[in-house]
């Protein structure tokens, strides 16, 4: 009795449709099956729903309610403002802080005191020497320890990590640097990437803590991480060569501050998600605040202290390629100089080491997560022996010492570098494909056309409208609608962030170039997760698609962003479009992978129960599967907003324009107005495009 009346109150809450003559009694031929399209009506009868529809909500509160009120307040605001500075379009110049003036009198104090002020002589000053310091003395370690050496400790630390699969990967990366000439630029590299990859994962390790053990740390710290990550990568040179002049310093600590953030994300992360249990007993057995710290928190958060650690090295090599462009030096600079002389070859030869090393290091801290976590297959019996002598602090001390035994054996053989006489060089039939695909691609191609064409069609049929649409509506238009975007998914919070982020573009006085940059964000997200969701579809119903795209999706993920740029404008000429199109390339790994993932971990309960009802396959993908995977979705959305406003940021070097552009010409001058003044701006964008893509927790909880 029970049973058949708790079902039948269902239907009687508010909100909850009903058709005519509804009993209230639920259907047995369709209890606890999903709906499907066109199988409702047969299952449960003419005029019977298959369960109570659901209205279009906000948090759980209909959409109709959840809007009126903070439209009405904002139309309440926005409307007089909107009468007392009247504009086509255009920002109001009332209404715009001219912050040029400040900025060009802070560069110039910089500039005037740097060799004199007790600031730079006493504190960046012996910053500065220290990194140079360091930076060097592990770039002459590498250099004497040769490639032997090099590789063989690679090998050995990777065997010792994961087996010889692994340590025969990282051996035939290091050969392939040397093999492409480039094992010098090679050690130059790591050699910056230790000292910066360390140094971030202190900082970051201590702003983590900080922000895991208590909440108004985590409060204060948020903002600051986010502005750090947003901030595009040319923002953060300007600042440093300013200060510590051109150079490796300046470098090292820009990529310090750039991948400081996700290690300390993850540390908190990690110290917030301890067992409550295990730390309700170290409490009850008298532990004190640090033996709780050392002996339970840590050890419990060592997956994701791994993981933040994995993550700091990968952005800092990313960064480490950029910083190039101020002196850094090592393959970095390899690539930045193919990109002026718009050399593919020597770009791709630079750039294949540098993807080399990011698999090598992602692959090494993977397998060291699963060492701590003993997780794998066990070692087999003739590894077990070894790893037997190779055991303890020993074991790693013998690892070490095996490796410069290699190394001495190599330099008494007079083989301390890399020999010239073994290397390849695929720069001059990289650089004829390329010619002979500009010569047949870029133009005169019967009925598609040449790839300028349809470099200017998107220019000209996207882009543009796109742009003049942008620029010619209201600004308070505009915020209406940003503020409306970041409501739908997110919460009220979530909106004035978002109508604020935008009103600041405006405060700064880049409100052109802003939606410039906008409109080409718009276009390459739309055609970026337009290909991805159907490469993602593809990939998630076939195990064979999912392993002939992850190698290509590793390398497409690990490539630098500079070399994107340098086919991309063989193909496209100089514009917009070259930029989007960099952007689409580098965005679309993330969006399939997420994606894919996404549609993976849909419970196969809900895809069985569809398919007995008679769903086709479409009906399943659209009905079952999308809805399920929307929390991935909406994932995938916000990476490919994130990642592909940081390409076009760098799409300034090639003819972008907009608020790219200002950067790289503030950089390039040492114009410290121009160019923080387009790194805010970008930061706001950045904000506002997280907003409308990232539902904020109360509403994914709902």
């Amino acid at each position: 009795m029970t049973a058949t009346t708790a079902p039948a109150r269902e239907p009687s809450r508010p909100g909850a449709p009903q058709s005519p003559g509804h009993s209230g009694a639920p259907e047995r031929a369709t209890a606890g099956r999903p709906a499907v399209p066109g199988r409702a009506t047969a299952t449960a009868g003419a005029g019977t729903p298959d369960r109570p529809r659901r209205r279009l909500s906000v948090s759980g509160r209909p959409l109709g309610r959840a809007l009126l009120l903070p439209l009405a307040l904002a139309a309440a605001v926005l409307v007089p403002l909107a009468v007392a500075f009247p504009a086509s379009g255009s920002w109001p110049a009332a209404l715009t802080v001219d912050l040029s003036g400040p900025l060009d009198r802070a560069g110039d104090w910089i500039i005037d005191h740097r060799d004199s002020h007790p600031l730079f002589l006493y504190f960046f000053g012996h910053i500065s020497n220290a990194v140079t310091v360091c930076v060097r003395a592990v770039y002459v370690v590498l250099l004497a320890g040769g490639w032997t050496g090099v590789t063989a400790l690679a090998a050995l630390v990777a065997w010792r990590l994961a087996g010889l699969r692994l340590a025969l990967t990282c051996a035939g990366a290091f050969a392939a640097c040397g093999l492409l000439g480039m094992w010098v630029p090679t050690m130059q590299t790591l050699a910056l990437m230790a000292v910066a990859v360390a140094a971030a994962v202190a900082v970051g390790g201590l702003l983590g803590l900080a922000a895991g053990l208590s909440a108004r740390a985590d409060r204060a710290l948020r903002p600051l991480l986010d502005t750090m990550q947003i901030l595009p990568a040319f923002a953060y040179l300007l600042p440093m060569v300013l200060v510590f002049g051109i150079g490796v310093p300046a470098a090292v600590l820009a990529t310090v501050v750039y991948a400081a953030p996700p290690m300390a994300r993850l540390t908190a992360l990690g110290l917030r998600g301890a067992d409550a249990g295990v730390m309700e007993a170290a409490v009850s057995l008298g532990a004190t605040g640090r033996q709780r710290l050392l002996t339970a928190r840590l050890p419990l958060a060592r997956r994701q202290l791994l993981l933040g650690v994995n993550q700091a090295v990968m952005t800092g090599l990313s960064m480490a390629v950029i910083a190039s462009v101020i002196g850094a030096g090592g393959l970095g600079d390899r690539v930045y100089q193919a990109l002026s002389s718009v050399d593919v070859g020597a770009a791709l030869a630079a750039g294949i080491p540098i993807v080399l090393l990011a698999v090598v290091l992602d692959r090494t801290a993977e397998a060291a997560g699963g060492r701590i976590g003993a997780d794998g297959p066990p070692p087999g019996r003739a590894r077990q022996l070894l790893l037997r002598v190779f055991d303890g602090w020993y074991g790693w001390l013998l690892t070490v010492l095996t490796a410069v035994a290699v190394g001495v054996a190599g330099r008494v053989a007079g083989t301390s570098l890399w020999p010239a006489s073994w290397t390849v060089s695929i720069a001059e039939p990289v650089n004829a494909a390329v010619a002979w695909m500009t010569a047949h691609l870029y133009s005169g191609v019967p009925v598609v056309g040449g790839t300028a064409d349809w470099a200017a069609r998107f220019t000209g049929w996207v882009l543009d409208p796109l742009r003049a649409g942008l620029q010619a509506a209201p600004w308070w238009l505009l915020l209406l609608v940003a503020g409306a975007l970041a409501l739908l998914v997110g919460a009220r919070r979530s909106a004035l962030t978002a109508v604020l982020a935008l009103a600041g573009v405006g405060v700064l006085g880049v409100w052109e170039a802003s939606l410039d940059t906008l409109s080409q964000v718009l276009a390459a997200v739309a055609v970026t997760l337009l290909v991805g969701f159907a490469i993602a579809v593809g990939a998630a119903g076939s195990a064979r698609a999912r392993r002939l795209l992850r190698p290509v999706l590793d390398v497409c993920q690990t490539l630098p962003q500079f070399v994107y740029l340098i086919p991309v404008v063989a193909l496209f000429g100089v514009g917009r479009a070259p930029a989007a199109a960099a952007a689409v390339v580098y965005a679309l790994p993330a969006v399939v992978r997420i994606t894919t993932q996404g549609l993976r971990e849909v419970s196969p309960a809900a895809l069985e129960s569809a398919r007995s009802l008679g769903a086709t396959r479409a009906q399943r993908l659209w009905q079952v599967q999308l809805p399920l995977a929307r929390p991935a979705l909406l994932l995938a959305v916000n990476q490919a907003v994130v990642l592909v406003l940081s390409v076009v940021i760098i799409g300034g070097l090639v003819g972008g324009g907009a608020l790219g552009y200002d950067v790289v010409l503030g950089l390039a001058q040492g114009d410290l107005a121009t160019g923080l003044v387009a790194g805010a701006a970008i930061v706001c964008l950045g904000l506002l495009l997280d907003r409308v893509t990232q539902p904020a927790k109360e509403a994914r909880d709902a």
